[in-house]
């Protein structure tokens, strides 16, 4: 048998496996640091993507008062090791954030087309509350003239008075229907009419994603025969829409409807009676607890 390497090499190899063996027995046992709990990481990650305008130190102090003691490097590890940037980073606000700010004193409108069998175009102006979803179908008309947009803002003011909106701002596109009149009746009750960029529909998301909404569960599943027809389904969805269609939006509550209690009796449960309701003849399904 022939060895390819030298005895002194063999030597060489036995005399640092000892010293190996012998560092590794004189080493004293070191733990470290332990691991952060995870419901601090995931509390520290709340924080910071709930105030994008806090920096790395302010949600270790914010720990400290709820109670909770934690070194400010490790707050600052968790926030690194996720990715999140320092404030100044992350603080600029977008569409989104501003909508869901202002919300409560918002409202958002939008003209919308639709065809009838006869091939005569209507145009429906609808008007939505962004904070509860609230929709507001005031009208329908082949010909949106000035005087007859200048009465639906009319009409918008009184049903706001009605339901003592606190509206202030109004959205709108930069369409050539709405007349000047439109945004001074509106003004001289304390709403301003904020326009939209030219041709960004996302800075009136809501009233677009409405839109499109309606088509397609109610314009593209229906004939419209005529004027008074078309007003008649947009009056039924209107009222489901409002009434008891949950949004994902609200957490799946109602405009107009809060969400119920859950049920938590495994007898009532058991005995669950749930009915179905039709709207315009099975388009629309309302499901409720028979009486």
């Amino acid at each position: 048998m022939r060895l390819l390497v030298r005895p002194d090499t063999v030597l060489r190899w036995h005399r640092d496996l000892v010293a190996r063996r012998h560092a590794a027995r004189s080493r004293p046992h070191r733990g470290g640091r332990p691991r952060t709990v995870q419901s601090i990481r995931a509390l520290v990650l709340c924080l910071a993507h709930e105030n994008p305008d806090w920096g790395y130190r302010r949600p270790h102090g914010e720990l400290l008062v709820l109670g909770v003691k934690v070194a400010a490097s490790t707050v600052w590890e968790i926030l690194k090791d996720a990715g999140i940037p320092p404030a100044p980073e992350r603080a600029s606000s977008t569409w989104a954030d501003f909508l869901r700010f202002q919300s409560d004193a918002i409202l958002a409108c939008d003209f919308f087309e639709t065809v009838t069998l006869s091939g005569t175009r209507r145009y429906v102006f609808a008007v939505i509350e962004p904070t509860s979803r609230r929709i507001r179908i005031l009208g329908a008309t082949p010909h949106p003239t000035a005087p007859w947009v200048t009465q639906t803002a009319k009409n918008l003011l009184t049903d706001l008075e009605d339901a003592r909106s606190q509206a202030r701002f109004l959205i709108r596109d930069r369409d050539g229907k709405f007349p000047p009149l439109f945004d001074a009746i509106l003004a001289d009750t304390g709403i301003e009419v904020v326009l939209s960029g030219v041709r960004v529909p996302r800075m009136n998301a809501i009233m677009e994603r409405w839109v499109a909404t309606c088509q397609r569960e109610l314009l593209d599943r229906t004939l419209v025969w005529n004027h008074q027809h078309l007003l008649h389904v947009l009056k039924e969805f209107e009222t489901f829409y409002n009434e008891h269609r949950p949004h994902q939006g609200i957490t799946n509550a109602r405009p107009l409807h809060p969400l119920p209690a859950p049920i938590t009796d495994p007898e009532q449960i058991a005995r669950l009676d749930i009915r179905k309701r039709d709207r315009l003849g099975g388009i629309l399904h309302e499901y409720q607890h028979a009486a």
